[in-house]
């Protein structure tokens, strides 16, 4: 479908395939990259035929953060003005790209092979279900680098993995093995190297198949709920969910499991 020159861009069937393409350097992230990125997630939002995304990347790495030699000083990040145009018309773009501050409004299934660090770490915490190959590498070095991880673990991974485990991460600046990241909550599923998109793949079928308006909205409502108190996220709750049950697909839904066949769901 397109994409940039570090951003491949795939359909498979409803699952729009975003993958990061810079082999050579570990999948880090580039000006390209990081445009590619943010318009792939807004495609997402926009096409109604999409129901899900899966994120990945090329050559056997998922992302190993950001580079660093750009960090220093060098333009080598690839892209020309108009990706430097892009991010000086939105500076927020970056962390629009690394999901820091957007959320897709259709689930986003990780699919990692070997390096998942630093930056990719961080972008992984904006994944809402996680796959990993056994051999995969996961971790947030910023504090052995003198920096700070600025992408969001600081907020995210306390709520999203046990403290403990959370600031040991943090604060040790180690690598974790896919193992290891499994145990402590990081990702749902370890599977043999080199079949890590083949299980997101897999799962974003299945959400596929159910009803995308529902699908939405239960994402919306564990994200919107995530902090509030149990009874107003309750309430919350009865916001988001009662008018599911008065579309047209919660009906289709309801006839398709009499009639013991598919449903088709037609977002209305």
């Amino acid at each position: 479908m397109g994409g940039t020159e570090h951003i491949a861009v795939e359909r498979e069937g409803a699952t729009l395939v975003l993958t990061l393409n810079r082999p050579e350097a570990k999948n880090a992230l580039s000006l390209p990259m990081l445009v590619g990125l943010y318009d792939g997630w807004l495609a997402a939002d926009a096409d109604d035929e999409i129901r899900s995304v899966v994120l990945t990347g090329a050559g056997g790495d998922f992302c190993a953060g950001m580079d660093l030699k750009a960090l220093a000083g060098d333009t080598g990040m690839g892209g020309g003005d108009q990706y430097r145009d892009r991010m000086k018309a939105d500076p927020d773009l970056h962390w629009k790209a690394m999901l820091r501050h957007h959320r897709p409004r259709k689930p986003v299934v990780a699919a990692v092979e070997g390096y998942c660090v630093a930056g990719g770490t961080e972008m992984l915490q904006g994944t809402d279900i996680r796959v990993a190959a056994r051999s995969a590498t996961f971790g947030l070095f910023e504090v052995r680098r003198g920096l700070f991880p600025i992408g969001g673990s600081t907020v995210r991974l306390p709520r999203q993995i046990p403290r403990t485990h959370a600031l040991e991460m943090l604060l040790t600046g180690r690598p974790y093995s896919a193992p290891e990241a499994e145990r402590i909550g990081l990702v749902g599923h370890v599977v043999p190297d080199g079949t890590a998109l083949d299980k997101a793949l897999a799962i974003a079928e299945q959400i596929n198949a159910c009803g995308p308006l529902a699908v939405e909205a239960v994402k919306a409502s564990v994200y919107e709920t995530a902090e509030m108190t149990e009874t107003d996220g309750l309430a919350a709750e009865l916001v988001r969910g009662w008018p599911v049950f008065d579309t047209a697909d919660a009906k289709e839904g309801s006839r398709a499991f009499a009639g013991k066949r598919p449903p088709v769901y037609r977002r209305a």
